[in-house]
């Protein structure tokens, strides 16, 4: 697991498995007004990721790919914060980003916003986010690098750290 600096991680997934339970501590630590951007290919595990996510922070339904209906809104019974899967592989112009209210979603303080195809709308983010590239290397294996831009998002890439880690 190479630290690339104090802003970056990089940990190798072995199994879809391992990259559902690596959101799923990731998942655990958010609360409102955290943004996660997901970026990589299709295929390099952003929905398995995803999934792991809302299972960490307890999602009442499982997350499965929005892709076709762009925003997923998921509760859990202690509170009142929403996680929100949001796709935005279908919304290549700034009109359908503006659509989906996406903006709205970005860091409120009752809404967790986990933006699957992030790199299509990068402008749109707020300056706190947690950016999670994930790269194909193998059929089995992938990379995934976390990249905190903000004070909170660097405090949950920490946590994340010392939950892999150990330390």
């Amino acid at each position: 697991m190479p630290i690339l600096n104090s802003d970056t991680l990089e940990f190798i997934s072995r199994n879809p498995e391992q990259t559902q339970r690596i959101g799923a501590r990731l998942g655990a630590t958010l609360t409102g007004g955290d943004v996660i951007a997901l970026v990589g290919p299709l295929g390099a595990g952003k929905t398995a990721f995803a999934q792991g996510v809302g299972v960490g922070w307890g999602a009442t339904t499982p997350l499965i790919s929005p892709t076709f209906v762009l925003v997923r809104r998921h509760s859990r019974p202690q509170d009142k914060t929403y996680l929100y899967h949001v796709d935005l592989y279908r919304t290549p112009t700034a009109a359908e980003i503006d659509s989906v209210g996406l903006d709205e979603m970005l860091g409120a303080s009752d809404a967790i916003c986990l933006v699957e195809w992030a790199d299509h709308a990068p402008d749109v983010f707020p300056d706190e986010v947690l950016w999670v590239t994930l790269r194909y290397l193998d059929e089995f294996r992938r990379s995934l690098t976390f990249t905190a831009s903000g004070k909170r998002h660097h405090a949950l890439l920490e946590t994340l750290r010392k939950e892999i880690a150990g330390r």
